[in-house]
């Protein structure tokens, strides 16, 4: 191979690598409600796990993404090493459809329909109509198709530069001593770990392999234990992304790599055996691109029927390998590995951004609670709840930053700043929560009591900031727009009758029916329920989709019904 061809090679392999990278990422982002679906599916039975990694890993192209994925679940909780075991199973078998495709470069024959199929006839027209739909589809799915056709055409116009550039090496006595070394099934098996591990994706180095095999220096005897190598190389990739995890985690990573070893350790025995059996003619053949992919999809189905049985047997002998400490870990909530397969991360802040909007519902009405009967557990409890909204508002608004740099759709885009908006307003409602309790606590240690008059008009204030959060959280949780629209008209109310209880209060100063030391707790309390009920309108034009601040406020049929009602609900009388 002179240095035109090496430098044939190089450029063909970069293209090969960038296209699977580039199809990779467009399939997952075009494919990202899918995945949430997927997901879904993970607490069922074994068999739906086997499917789920199966399908995903056809989906993404890549079994190193998917069982990076799983070490992302599973250290944040939303799997179980159980449910990992069978996911992991069948991101091998989905690993599988990449070498199919890349065999039809191989493809010979004069026929109409054979020509059809060969890369050199239908690459140019995917090319051409994922470029159009790139550069028309701006901010829509159109755009992410285009982004697969170009990635898969890239993708094989790589694999047939690659070919062409080795083509000529099948006369070169080096190159065919090479690969009589690698006849040797511990050395073969060696050189797939390493060039897998190296460029970090098994179907990237079978379709190297496959380019290599045009050369007809490949024989099969060959092949085989490169590619059941390949399998334990692309572990590489998860043993790396499990580094700072949790234990669960780091025994994901290690059932893929149980999983890879034990497989060829087993099947290269029974291929050592076969080789003693079979005529030496027979695996001496020169290898074919549809063979190779034939033998690895082969080899893999052989591993999932050995070991999916001993599935259970696996989750134990990694709890064995790395054993439970003395303190039990919490899972992460948020794991930074997820944020390699965005839909699946935004799915993931959509969780923890409920958990939050529950927390601070909590904090707020506890807060009320305290206010009408003092007790430090409740003070308490309202503090460690605004604590944890202030941790997950630092922690979802800095993921959600990182996640909208990644390459993700427009739809998906705009969820994360949605969720960036109510992250905000539900940390505010904390805020106003602990103020509550700084005031229960203010009028206990003063001892001081508001007049019977003023703690009915304020019995009536908290109902009524109570229902306006109910509504939000059901606008936030369930995208019930109906809860939503009502939000407005209450906040309204709510604003009305601030201002009336200020004027009683006022009243009442004035009479000398209140202390002034009350007073001004009076009207801090006043502001922090009014504020409370401006953050909930601000929830609900979130949900909404609004454009506009207040766009709500444009009295309709419906507006007016609502606000009828609620005043008639919450009059002072």
């Amino acid at each position: 191979m002179d240095i035109f061809q090496a430098l044939a090679m190089a450029g063909g392999l970069s293209l090969f690598l960038f296209g699977m990278d580039l199809m990779g990422e467009a399939l997952e982002r075009r494919a990202g409600g899918g995945l949430r679906t997927l997901l879904g599916r993970l607490t069922t039975g074994r068999a739906a796990g086997l499917l789920t990694g199966l399908g995903v890993t056809a989906v993404i192209q890549s079994s190193s993404a998917t069982t990076v994925m799983v070490v992302g679940f599973v250290n944040s909780g939303l799997m179980t090493l159980r449910q990992a075991v069978n996911v992991i199973m069948g991101a091998n078998i989905g690993t599988t459809v990449t070498p199919w495709l890349l065999s039809l470069t191989g493809l010979e024959g004069g026929s109409l329909f054979l020509r059809l199929l060969k890369p050199s006839s239908f690459t140019p027209v995917l090319a051409l109509t994922g470029i159009l739909l790139y550069s028309v589809g701006k901010g829509s799915p159109k755009r992410d198709t285009g982004a697969v056709l170009l990635g898969f055409a890239t993708l094989m116009t790589g694999m047939e530069t690659m070919s062409g550039a080795v083509s000529g090496l099948g006369d070169s006595p080096a190159f065919r001593q090479l690969f009589l070394l690698f006849r040797n099934p511990i050395l073969g098996l060696l050189a797939g770990a390493l060039l897998t591990a190296v460029i970090q994706s098994s179907s990237a180095s079978v379709g190297v392999l496959q380019a290599l095999a045009v050369t007809g220096q490949v024989s099969y005897a060959a092949a085989i234990p490169i590619i059941m190598g390949q399998n334990i190389g692309t572990c590489a990739t998860t043993l790396l992304a499990s580094i700072g995890a949790g234990k669960n985690a780091k025994r994901a990573a290690l059932v893929h790599l149980s999983f890879n070893v034990i497989g060829s350790a087993v099947w290269l025995t029974a291929f050592c055996g076969a080789k003693l059996a079979l005529p030496p003619a027979l695996l001496d053949q020169p290898a074919t691109l549809a063979g190779i992919a034939a033998a690895h999809t082969a080899f893999n189905l052989l591993c999932t029927l050995l070991l999916f049985p001993l599935s259970g047997l696996l989750e134990r002998l990694v709890v064995r390998l790395l054993p439970d400490g003395r303190r039990p870990e919490l899972p992460a909530q948020l794991d930074p590995r997820l944020l390699a397969t965005p839909p699946i991360a935004l799915e993931r802040c959509r969780a923890v951004a409920a958990d939050m909007a529950r927390n601070a519902v909590l904090a707020l009405k506890e807060g009320l609670a305290a206010v009408r009967d003092y007790s430090p557990a409740s003070v308490r409890s309202v503090r460690r709840r605004e604590a944890d909204s202030d941790r997950w508002a630092d922690e979802l608004s800095a993921y959600l930053v990182e996640l909208s740099a990644q390459p993700i759709s427009a739809q998906d885009s705009a969820q994360a700043a949605r969720l960036l908006k109510l992250t905000g307003d539900w940390e505010r409602v904390s805020d106003h929560a602990e103020n509550l309790a700084e005031a229960a606590e203010e009028l206990h240690g003063q001892g001081v009591r508001f007049t019977d008059r003023a703690a009915k008009e304020l019995e009536v204030l908290s109902a009524a900031v109570s229902e306006i959060l109910d509504l939000a959280l059901s606008a936030h949780l369930r995208g019930d727009r109906g809860a939503a629209a009502q939000v407005e008209a209450l906040e309204q109310v709510i604003d009305h009758l601030k201002d009336q209880l200020r004027t009683n209060h006022i009243l009442r100063l004035q009479q000398g029916g209140c202390a002034i030391g009350a007073g001004f707790i009076w009207s801090d309390l006043l502001t922090d329920l009014e504020r409370t009920a401006d953050h909930c309108s601000n929830i609900a034009e979130t949900v909404l989709d609004l454009d506009r601040p207040h766009q709500l406020r444009e009295p309709g049929p419906d507006y007016l019904r609502d606000h009828r009602r609620f005043m008639e609900k919450y009059t002072l009388g």
